[in-house]
């Protein structure tokens, strides 16, 4: 942008405002102004297109310019919004696309010498009467400016200006302690604020390796319970009291860590302080649970709000006494009862049911066993294994030998590949161990890295759809069961008498 001016100063600018020339108002300046709705703009307006600092108009370069302040309704000129537009000789613009027109015009201005350059002053709007613009000295420009133009200046005109120049430098003192009083005070809660945020980073990070430390221990009691199964041990025995025993001190150090950070964050709601409490149940840490999870699960709680399945499923299983049995059997195995909702997901707690024909055979019974691995955790096919439909003499269809077979084939998966992550041990069910494993393996054997946040960050594009609903269904129920009246069902928690943990 060169300059076309010269370089002595702006020309003046004026504004008209309004078409009619008896009510035209007309304002002119040599220097930056604003134009909106609140004190401290040079031009005002009390409309409703107009924001409270809407646009500011300044001579740089050798032009002046129009520069929208991220106005609401913006700035328009010739039916197109602009940001940022150069003033040529005179410009129509509107605040808004029907709020107020605005015209403006730039004076010509002439060279003269350099000794008798006027000072770059914002003179006061001047107010236009019949269209004409009245030129207003005010009273800060007669007795408090000192201006050197070689105009006479009376006694009382220089008493006011010292006096005037007195109070300024004691106001400027004054202000100075002030200004000087908010740095200390605003540095101080900066630096509050920075500490605060440090420490409950730290805290953050302590919790998280404590939580993690659990799900380790975790790994090593499932194990040790299961070589104690096979030896019967009495040593092995005291081994799990003793782990199991470290185990609450660790859960309890956690839970306090979460109280501090949480006094510090946001407040979550009920609702959402329960999705992590079951997040955490299948041992997901809900400090690193990605920022989306939240919405994510509630939405698929919105899906069984608007079903009549869940309360559906819920009535069968206490009305065939499903519900202890199965929480049981999951407890005992030191595992969440809340996998009882595992077997919602497959089959509505249907123990006859017969699934679709997968590349291993047909799922079958309340937990949807395929015939191999039926058959490795201890349950007889009968003679309509390669059949779609219901079998008496098959196990698959005997729901308490089904729900023992499923705890030990869930109790693997969470003791080994999972890392005891109960939201990668649904996604192994469900996609099955051989298909999931190998991705698992190109993950570190510790839960801090093989956990389903890992998986969804690497690989939510590999995960199948039906999988991903899968986790995200029986995790979402079993946060409805937890307390179905919050989600406006008229039943209280099915595990309520369950779940000693």
């Amino acid at each position: 942008m060169s300059n076309t001016f010269p370089n002595y100063g702006a020309p003046a600018l004026r504004l008209r405002i309004g078409t009619d020339p008896s009510q035209m108002i007309e304002y002119r300046f040599n220097d930056t102004f604003k134009i909106g709705r609140i004190e401290g703009c040079e031009v005002r307006f009390e409309n409703p297109h107009v924001s409270r600092q809407h646009c500011t108009i300044a001579y740089a370069n050798g032009q002046w310019w129009i520069q929208d302040n991220n106005s609401a309704n913006g700035v328009w000129i010739d039916g197109q919004r602009v940001q940022t537009v150069a003033i040529g000789h005179a410009v129509q613009m509107r605040l808004g696309a029907e709020g107020p027109l605005v015209q403006i015009i730039v004076e010509a201005i002439a060279a003269m010498p350099s000794a008798q350059l006027p000072i770059a002053q914002k003179p006061l709007p001047a107010p236009v009467v019949g269209g004409q613009t009245q030129v207003i000295q005010s009273y800060a420009e007669r007795y408090l400016t000192n201006k050197d133009d070689g105009s006479p200046v009376g006694e009382r005109t220089m008493m006011i200006r010292k006096a005037f120049t007195q109070v300024q430098k004691k106001q400027r003192f004054k202000y100075l302690w002030v200004v000087a009083a908010l740095v200390v005070l605003l540095a101080g809660v900066g630096g509050f604020a920075y500490y605060r945020d440090q420490q409950v980073r730290k805290q953050a990070g302590l919790a998280q390796e404590l939580f993690y430390s659990m799900k380790s221990l975790d790994v090593d009691i499932a194990n040790v319970e299961r070589l104690v199964a096979e030896s019967s041990g009495a040593k092995g025995e005291e081994q799990i009291r003793k782990f199991r025993e470290r185990r609450k001190q660790m859960e309890d150090q956690y839970n306090k860590y979460l109280d501090s950070i949480k006094s510090h964050d946001k407040e979550l709601t009920d609702e959402e302080k329960l999705i992590f409490r079951v997040t955490r149940i299948f041992g997901e840490c809900e400090l690193n649970a990605p920022p989306e999870f939240l919405d994510e699960i509630k939405k698929y709680i919105g899906y069984w709000k608007s079903s009549p399945r869940f309360k559906i499923a819920l009535t069968r299983a206490k009305d065939n006494n499903y519900t202890p049995t199965i929480a049981r059997e999951f407890l005992d195995r030191g595992l969440p009862p809340q996998f009882f909702y595992l077997a919602m997901q497959e089959s509505n707690f249907e123990e006859f049911i017969s699934g679709p024909q997968t590349y291993m055979g047909y799922a079958k019974g309340m937990w949807q066993f395929i015939p191999k691995t039926g058959v490795q955790y201890g349950l007889t096919m009968g003679p309509l294994v390669e059949e779609p439909r219901p079998d008496p003499a098959d196990d698959r269809h005997n729901w308490r030998k089904a729900t023992v077979a499923a705890s030990r084939y869930i109790k693997d998966i969470y003791s080994t590949e999972a890392q005891a992550s109960g939201l990668l041990v649904m996604a192994s069910y469900n996609w099955g161990e051989h298909k999931v494993i190998p991705l698992l393996k190109t993950l570190p054997a510790n839960p801090r890295e093989r956990n389903f946040w890992q998986i969804l960050t690497k690989y939510k594009d590999k995960l199948p759809k039906e999988t991903y609903d899968y986790v995200f269904y029986i995790t979402s129920a079993a946060v409805i069961g937890e307390n179905p009246r919050m989600f406006g069902f008229d039943f209280d928690n099915p595990l309520a008498n369950a779940d000693k943990r």
